[in-house]
């Protein structure tokens, strides 16, 4: 793969080989554990060439132009949360701010400039990114409704994190529990400072005034974020975990199926709600350490009641003007981004070997010390983008004590 990537690009020189332990460990872990299918193995072997080529690439960018090195990215505004907790609404209504950069879909697959595009061009790219749109509808038209890919809306930085072969996406959309524990165990030190380097070189390519950032990665390493970007604020989403962790693991198993036909719905719960208490608890002793204004929190009950307000909070606190364009850009966000856009997104806790009372057991503090409201059965819950308002806020009833 690293001989193809050179032989694509006609470079030799990676800016050094730091990565090569974790894409070592990957593909160890890809081999022995994922069972991939021919069509999955394709995949993934062009994942991990195209992030070997854009490393490539962003090398010889900065030696061509090394004052990108002293690019200055401006505010950003970081969303995390755990995931299905209103985090794409929220990036989705932020990034719409005239003034505010976010990393965007055909971005995140090739994050430079292609050669035919100069220094500064993007068409390829784009055409690049509306094939692999039409690749994922075609693979697994049901993902739409869990989470939109669409190659010209805002996403998640994590596919900058992918180049340093250090993040959750393939434990997300594989079974490589090797990988998996080997990652949680690294200095993460090194990818965020080569993430910082890939947003400088965006930003040298369309500068704004502010970044927003956005993956629920980012609550797992929330001390090295801190000590990543200078001028940071946090945006912490909550939803009720009965909810969300069903719903998460509802769309691992769906995106794992694009390319394994071996998926076990018990072993994808087995594997992600311990990780998931791992990212809360990791957050809360890095937010226990840290100076609280750096973080506002988000509840996804006023997030899908009222955005305009919650955005006016967090503007405010970033301090980020919010008026005029920027409202009518809000607007017309939660216009094109309406509930069940691309059909309802349905799971059963039981599917995964999980219920209710166990999963609030197990999430109790976590809801307690962020005040999250408790909303419906997850067997009966379909979270989308842009919910309609919460009318009601049903109560929990404590599991009895066993």
């Amino acid at each position: 793969m690293i001989a193809k990537a050179r032989k694509r690009t006609g470079l030799q020189d990676f800016g050094g080989e730091s990565f090569l332990p974790a894409l070592r460990v990957l593909v160890a872990s890809i081999n022995g554990e994922a069972e991939l299918t021919p069509v999955g193995v394709v995949l993934q072997r062009q994942r991990i060439e195209a992030a070997l080529a854009n490393r490539l690439r962003a090398q010889r960018l900065l030696e061509r132009h090394p004052e990108i090195r002293d690019v200055d990215i401006g505010k950003v505004v970081l969303i995390t949360g755990l995931q299905r907790t209103g985090t794409t609404t929220l990036h989705r209504l932020i990034a719409s701010h005239p003034d505010v950069r976010a990393l965007m879909s055909w971005e995140a697959l090739n994050p430079l400039p292609l050669p035919s595009e100069g220094d500064d061009g993007f068409r390829a790219r784009l055409r690049h990114a509306r094939m692999a749109e039409r690749a994922v509808a075609f693979l697994a038209p049901a993902f739409f409704a869990v989470h939109p890919v669409e190659h010209d809306a805002p996403e998640e930085d994590v596919f900058l994190l992918d180049m340093s072969f250090m993040s959750q996406s393939a434990e997300a959309t594989m079974c490589v529990p090797t990988y998996a524990k080997w990652l949680e165990a690294q200095d993460h030190a090194e990818a965020y400072a080569y993430l910082h380097t890939l947003l400088k070189i965006l930003h040298w390519q369309r500068p704004r005034k502010c970044w927003v950032l956005k993956t629920p990665h980012h609550l797992e390493y929330l001390d090295v974020v801190l000590g990543t970007f200078r001028d940071l604020t946090v945006i912490q989403t909550h939803r009720d975990p009965v909810v969300a962790v069903v719903s998460f693991c509802s769309m691992v198993a769906l995106g794992r199926g694009v390319f394994s036909d071996r998926v076990d719905p018990i072993e994808v719960a087995r594997h992600w709600l311990p990780k998931i208490r791992r990212m809360i608890e990791r957050a809360g002793r890095a937010r226990d350490g840290a100076r609280g204004e750096r973080f506002v929190d988000v509840l996804y009950s006023d997030l899908v009641r009222d955005p305009t307000v919650q955005l006016e909070r967090i503007y405010r606190h970033a301090g980020i003007p919010f008026a005029g364009a920027a409202v009518e850009a809000a607007l017309a966000t939660t216009t094109r981004n309406v509930q069940h856009r691309f059909g309802r997104h349905v799971y059963d806790p039981a599917d995964f070997g999980l219920d209710d009372a166990g999963i609030r057991d197990r999430f109790r503090d976590y809801q307690d010390r962020y005040a999250i409201p408790c909303e419906t059965s997850a067997s009966t819950a379909s979270p989308a983008p842009f919910a309609p308002p919460l009318n009601t806020q049903p109560r929990c009833s404590r599991p009895s004590s066993r």
